[in-house]
């Protein structure tokens, strides 16, 4: 089997690969589902940006025509933010997307995947998913956590998305055993916030620090991803309580709409962006570059020990 009969590496990124360069991967469901047009495009921009200033190459990833795309084009991210059909893709949709030639975004899940199969080691989003709220009765719990516990690739965030429920989410990932690292944090970042009531497993305060303990694991034979949990600038942060209410409104109307499954987040992420005028937008924003800075010299130190 030839992996690379499946894989579209940009120009840039094949230059990266030759050069021996850093590369980090970005996920495409912010563009296509996470943000409106043409926020999400602009972000996009200025998110692979923030990454080659920080010395590294980004590779935004998605399934289109075909193919799995590492790395895009402007034209291709236009065409993602713009496009109302894009699937939302995770690992149960990436062959059937693939072999019938429809276009997907990539998830948390999925991204870890096509970024494996590209031998990308850092990949940078806003938030992972989790257990969500209820899921002792619905067992929604998203893909991510499974990836996370059996694809080598770090993911760097805001910690786990604040809808979740985070208590029962850091639960499943102790008992796959992913580490939870916090980068100079010890509680647990929760997305538009800086804390939660929950401690990450090690708090670790360099980059350089951060890219040892990766290769350490996975030197060591430790299959699986890690969590680096950084937090939202405090600039950009919410407030806890705040937040917490706004989250408590947003389920309950999921709930009596009767929205389930993979349409649960995006919904909740649209709702919240409402209830706090527009706010949780410009801190989705804020984190992912934030994010972007700090996987980018992880995946700079990464490289040089490797």
């Amino acid at each position: 089997m030839n992996i690379e009969n499946y894989l579209e590496l940009s120009k840039e990124v094949q230059q990266a690969k030759r050069d021996g360069l850093p590369i980090v991967a970005l996920e495409s469901t912010i563009i296509s589902h996470g943000m409106p047009y043409p926020q999400n495009v602009k972000t996009a921009r200025e998110v692979e940006q923030i990454i080659r200033d920080h010395g590294a190459v980004p590779a935004t990833i998605a399934i289109l025509n075909g193919k799995v795309k590492i790395g895009l084009s402007d034209e291709e991210l236009e065409y993602l933010g713009k496009a109302t059909d894009v699937y939302k893709a995770s690992r149960r949709d990436i062959p059937y997307l693939i072999a019938t030639n429809k276009d997907g975004a990539t998830t948390v899940a999925a991204t870890m995947i096509c970024a494996e199969l590209a031998d990308i080691a850092v990949f940078v989003t806003g938030g992972i998913g989790g257990v969500h709220r209820g899921a002792e009765q619905s067992m929604d719990i998203s893909a991510d956590l499974e990836e996370l516990s059996m694809t080598n690739v770090a993911v760097v965030c805001a910690g786990a998305k604040s809808i979740l429920d985070i208590q029962l989410t850091m639960e499943y990932l102790e008992t796959k055993g992913v580490p939870v690292y916090g980068f100079q944090t010890d509680s647990l970042p929760a997305f538009y916030t800086r804390t939660s009531p929950f401690s990450v497993n090690y708090n670790i305060q360099s980059e350089s620090d951060m890219a040892k303990a990766l290769k350490t694991k996975w030197e060591l034979g430790l299959n699986g991803g890690a969590v680096i949990a950084n937090p939202i600038p405090e600039e950009f942060a919410m407030n806890e309580g705040t937040m917490n209410d706004v989250i408590s409104k947003a389920l309950q109307e999921a709930e009596e709409q009767g929205i389930k499954g993979k349409d649960v987040t995006p919904f909740l992420l649209a709702k919240v962006k409402e209830l706090t005028g527009g706010k949780s937008l410009d801190a989705n924003i804020a984190l992912v570059k934030n994010n972007a800075v700090v996987g980018a010299k992880i995946a700079v130190e990464y490289t040089n020990i490797k």
